[in-house]
């Protein structure tokens, strides 16, 4: 390299390093504002996610960034990740409290990581929260007096029993609410147990995620709903999506997408082990959406086996679930041992049909996580 080309790159250099300082500047004054906004928000005690705005705002960004000829994908990336950014840190200046006269929280389990994830919402949100662990129960009596809502968050092997035999006492105006990932017999048991409101909620998420912007809880109604209408506008102010269902229509869904995808990925992991698979390999040799796929089951194997055995073994209705897709995966094999690719590729196409348009949504989704994995440091 000569001299001049030399001397050109480093003024070049210069100058991008000037616009990244300036960018620096720019992302710190958005921020700036972003925390302003959600500081309006907490004391209007509006919901920290609002999806139209934010549609509206990446449309109206990508048709400026495409009459710029920049990339309308890229500015979206940015401004999601800077969105993400927001919500992390809006949770730090707490929420607006919905009801000032409700009594203090009980979380029952409130020690274990979901658990302590509520308890710490509900104390960012004004709320006076009492923990009751399985060592507690000497002062069970003393904690529940002038409860105004208790939240079950137990293993689910132990959860109806510990409702039956534990929560038949609580104030009669008490909310008893769980966060159990099945919902029929824990609803039941709390209706069977408190005369007061009930109602079955189920966070589809871990206690690892840094806000709840956009995550999904999932609602099953127990009784007198008016009365802590209250709970679900707070979890909505922190940003969740509430999903209503009946909770026989929940277990059914949660078939599929907990315990056949859990026990799907058991099974995946479990294979590599047995086959002494060497994963730093795998990485190397891996594409993005391979990278993915090996994070998410290594993701389960990260976190406790009592709880993935807790979800998978919840329902017996699971094992019919679970045995129609070793069904279906016999008999696709079947046609590669057959080597019927003509039927294999009818197949696909038939599948292909009953997504629709889910597919192609999907893969415009996937596209944008399969970046970030592209992104990821293989070293």
């Amino acid at each position: 390299m000569n001299e001049k080309t030399t001397s050109d790159l480093e003024n070049l250099r210069g100058l991008i390093d000037g616009v990244d300082q300036q960018l620096i500047h720019l992302l710190r004054k958005r921020l700036d504002l972003v925390a302003q906004v959600g500081a309006v928000k907490h004391g209007a005690g509006l919901p920290i996610y609002a999806p139209q705005r934010e549609a509206a705002m990446l449309a109206k960004r990508r048709d400026e960034a495409e009459k710029m000829n920049v990339s309308p994908q890229l500015i979206e990336d940015i401004l999601r990740r800077l969105m993400r950014e927001s919500y992390l840190n809006e949770k730090d200046v707490g929420f607006k409290q919905i009801n000032e006269d409700l009594g203090h929280v009980v979380i029952v389990g409130g020690e274990g990581k979901l658990g302590g994830l509520f308890s710490q919402m509900l104390v960012l949100s004004g709320y006076q929260v009492k923990v009751l662990d399985k060592d507690d129960w000497a002062c069970a009596a003393q904690t529940f007096e002038g409860a105004g809502l208790v939240i079950v968050t137990v293993p689910i092997s132990i959860t109806c029993d510990l409702i039956k035999d534990k929560l038949s006492s609580l104030p009669s105006d008490c909310i008893l609410a769980d966060l159990t990932s099945v919902k029929t017999e824990p609803v039941k048991a709390m209706l069977e147990a408190h005369s007061g409101p009930v109602v079955g909620l189920h966070p589809m998420f871990g206690p690892d995620v840094g806000s709840l912007a956009k995550q999904v809880v999932v609602v099953c109604h127990g009784r007198d709903s008016e009365k802590y209408q209250w709970l679900l506008e707070q979890i909505q102010i922190w940003g969740a999506r509430l999903v209503e269902a009946e909770p026989e229509k929940h277990d059914k869904a949660m078939q599929l997408v907990q315990a056949m995808r859990h026990f799907s990925s058991f099974v995946y992991g479990l294979n590599l082990y047995k086959e002494a698979a060497d994963i730093g390999t795998l990485l190397q040799f891996s594409s993005p959406i391979y990278r993915l796929e090996l994070a998410m089951v290594g993701r389960l194997f990260a976190q406790s086996p009592e709880l993935y055995a807790d979800i998978i073994f919840a329902q017996k209705e699971s094992m019919h679930a679970i045995g129609d897709y070793l069904d279906n995966y016999s008999q696709a094999l079947s046609l590669l041992q057959a080597g019927d690719r003509g039927a294999f590729v009818a197949q696909f196409e038939e599948v292909a049909q009953w997504f629709g348009d889910f597919a192609p949504q999907f893969q415009r989704e996937s596209r944008a996580m399969l970046q970030s994995v592209n992104d990821m440091k293989t070293d």
